[in-house]
């Protein structure tokens, strides 16, 4: 009879159970492993091996066979060495078969059985919790990402989680002789949120008044932005203070972001994500980095950023086609990758933020600096962002350079914790108007919550469709005004969208007009 473990093989962003079958016959010693396994598990042959031998634990002589099942799933990762080494010792008496009932295994082994932390931990808790496993085992350098999943006393009651350091340590807890302390809840507490960088604060901003005005409104109601202006404006330092004034992760967002980092490898030693993501891919970036992708698909830039920042500087240097990838991502909030083994969909729920220069020199919008572009030149370097993509962005904003006033007479500024009070509170109304456990921020709004939450009085109406027929405006542009609107209103405490909302929304039409 074979001997059975469990593991888990990640799929997307969730987790199917795999069962290990370890089977030993008659013939010269020889260690396979069957189902579907990629380089990194047929390796583990060599990893295990050694691990089991320098524990002290017995090792079959004869011809071993490791099946992993479902056979029609890909394996992959290191993941596999802890159950592949539990279901050896069961068929070589080390184990017994009741001495692993409910369990489930999960880890990497070094060759002297010591255990080190893999990707895609949190899913697999979160599947074997589901799935009315009792007793889950991961590496220790992953305690803190598995205990996110218990933080109810429900779960915790009912489901141990066992933080392994090695092989030999876990032998004697299921033999009754030793005793590994389960994963505390509190060990994957996220309530405390690191600060801002002290380097990227509002604080620091000399003028740029109405340019911090648009980021706050885009942190508030989760909006794109895109900021043009000559070199030196300040494009850049603006984009990389946005986090500064997010509002702190909810539960759902940090499980969420800590789910994709976990299955992406970026979890280090496996902490949770508790600060809002900012991510800022080079411009010669490929759409697979950027979208997601691979012969096994992996989360992409746009997935990495899921509920933070993605920062595009040089938006125009990006390729044509790079850029028409990230239209769909925008629009829906999730990007689906379809390959011939599997269709996988990853959420892509993030602010952008695209910062580029108004011509190929930078200069056409410095007032101290000629430019040196032909009007050709100029008419080319703005066709390379297409109209879709462009009707894809709230807020269009010129960032001035700054004067000498501003720069050497500023008056202080507000700093980035005073400003996300503000966006906090915002946001704070926001999830009490949807309450819905999906909808997060005014963005996010579908037709439906526009016509219930984005009502207008008579005044905001003829503005608005005067606003239309002259800027020409298409109907996405007319709803995300409306969804701009509401934001401004949560901003300023008020539960009715005014006149002045909408006008203050409108201005950040300019650029697409």
């Amino acid at each position: 009879m074979p001997a059975k473990t469990v593991s888990a093989a990640v799929v997307g962003l969730t987790a199917v159970p795999v069962e290990v079958e370890s089977s030993v016959s008659l013939g010269l010693p020889k260690f396979l492993v069957v189902g579907l396994p990629d380089a990194s598990v047929q390796e583990s042959r060599e990893r295990v091996t050694a691990a089991v031998k320098n524990s002290g634990l017995p090792f079959p002589k004869n011809r071993l066979t490791v099946n992993l099942a479902p056979a029609d799933i890909r394996k992959e990762g290191p993941s596999y060495d802890l159950p592949i080494a539990v279901s050896i010792l069961l068929k070589g008496g080390a184990l017994k078969q009741k001495d692993i009932e409910g369990r489930l295994f999960l880890g990497e082994l070094a060759l002297d059985g010591q255990l080190r932390p893999v990707a895609g931990v949190l899913p697999v808790v979160l599947m074997a919790i589901e799935q009315g496993f009792s007793e889950i085992y991961v590496p220790s350098g992953n305690a803190a990402e598995a205990g996110l999943a218990i933080r109810e006393p429900k779960i915790a009651d009912r489901t141990k989680i066992y933080p392994v350091t090695d092989l030999a340590g876990l032998v004697r807890h299921l033999r009754g002789k030793g005793r590994i302390e389960p994963v505390s809840p509190s060990e994957g507490d996220t309530e405390t949120t690191e600060k801002a960088d002290s380097d990227f604060d509002f604080a620091n901003i000399k003028g740029q008044h109405q340019a911090k005005r648009a980021l706050e409104i885009a942190a508030a109601g989760g909006h794109n932005i895109l900021l043009s202006g000559p070199p030196g404006a300040g494009k850049t330092l603006l984009a990389r203070s946005l986090p500064g004034i997010l509002p702190k992760m909810t539960w759902e967002e940090t499980l969420e972001v800590t789910k994709i980092y976990s299955i992406a490898g970026l979890t280090g030693q496996g902490r949770v994500i508790t600060r809002r993501p900012f991510r800022s891919p080079h411009h010669t970036a490929s759409g697979a980095s950027l979208i997601g992708g691979g012969s096994w698909p992996k989360p992409g830039e746009v997935s990495l950023a899921h509920r933070g920042v993605l920062f595009l500087d040089e938006f125009p240097e990006f390729t044509r086609q790079v850029l028409e990838n990230l239209r769909q991502p925008l629009e829906d909030g999730f990007v689906t990758i379809s390959r011939a083994q599997c269709r996988l969909r990853f959420p892509t729920k993030f602010i952008l933020v695209a910062a580029l220069n108004p011509c190929p020199c930078g200069y056409a919008s410095d007032p101290d600096r000629e430019c040196t572009c032909s009007p050709m030149q100029i008419a080319s370097y703005g066709k390379r962002i297409s109209g879709p993509m462009l009707d894809r962005i709230d807020l269009h904003l010129e960032v001035p350079k700054l004067g000498t006033k501003d720069i050497f007479r500023a008056q202080p500024a507000e700093s980035s914790e005073t400003v996300r009070g503000r966006v906090q509170a915002a946001r704070d109304r926001q999830q009490a108007r949807f309450n819905d456990g999906k909808t997060f921020t005014n963005s996010e709004m579908g037709q439906q919550a526009i016509l219930q939450h984005c009502g207008l009085d008579r005044e905001g109406e003829r503005l608005i469709e005067s606003a239309v027929t002259r800027l020409h405006l298409s109907a996405r542009a007319y709803s995300r005004i409306l969804k701009i609107s509401r934001t401004i209103a949560d901003l300023s405490g008020s539960e009715r969208i005014a006149a002045e909302n909408v006008a203050e929304a409108l201005q950040f039409r300019e650029r697409g007009k």
